[in-house]
């Protein structure tokens, strides 16, 4: 760990140390079941759909002649460019995950990586459920948030009963913890 964040505080995602600001390629990226399942989903589709037919459509774009003034095939270099960036990145990501099983975490009621927690704002009184998931699996029309979010920043390590405090852009929010699953 370089030598500027070794007196920083980790975060503990069931309880291992998790550098959320580190993104170096040697970290170990937290992943969901869901959520690495779905990363070789689209990885497969890149490789299998995706680039086959960018191949193909760089194939009818030189039969045309000319490349220096081809539209087309300049369209399908940049579309090839993309999809190998991206495979690259799925890649690089699962192959550094750590896979989490929300329903195999044993943290005692303590809000870790992958719980479902249900939460009520004090000034509204409104109750949420959001489940704490990896950056490439937030997804709030689903109810699921990044662990680097403000909010779940803020649940990390807090049980039941507990005020999480979250810096909003209106000043502070304060909501209670309802309850904490592991499903």
């Amino acid at each position: 760990m370089p030598p500027n964040l070794m007196n920083r505080k980790p975060h503990v995602l069931c309880g291992l140390p998790f550098y959320g600001f580190l993104r170096n390629s040697m970290q170990k990226i937290p992943l969901t079941l869901r959520g690495a399942e779905m990363l070789k989903a689209e990885l497969q589709e890149l490789k299998s759909v995706a680039r086959p037919a960018v191949i193909e459509a760089i194939a009818e774009a030189r039969s045309h002649g000319d490349l220096s003034e081809n539209a087309e095939y300049e369209a399908a270099k940049d579309r090839q460019s993309f999809i190998e960036g991206r495979i690259a990145e799925l890649e690089n990501k699962l192959s550094h995950a750590q896979i989490i099983d929300p329903r195999e975490i044993h943290a005692e009621g303590r809000v870790v990586f992958g719980a479902t927690v249900t939460l009520s704002d004090l000034e509204s009184g409104e109750e949420v459920r959001y489940q704490i998931v990896g950056n490439d699996e937030a997804d709030l029309k689903h109810m699921k948030i990044s662990v680097n979010s403000p909010i779940a920043r803020a649940m990390i390590g807090k049980e039941e009963g507990d005020i999480a405090e979250v810096q909003a852009p209106d000043g502070i929010r304060e909501y209670e913890i309802l309850a904490v699953e592991y499903i």
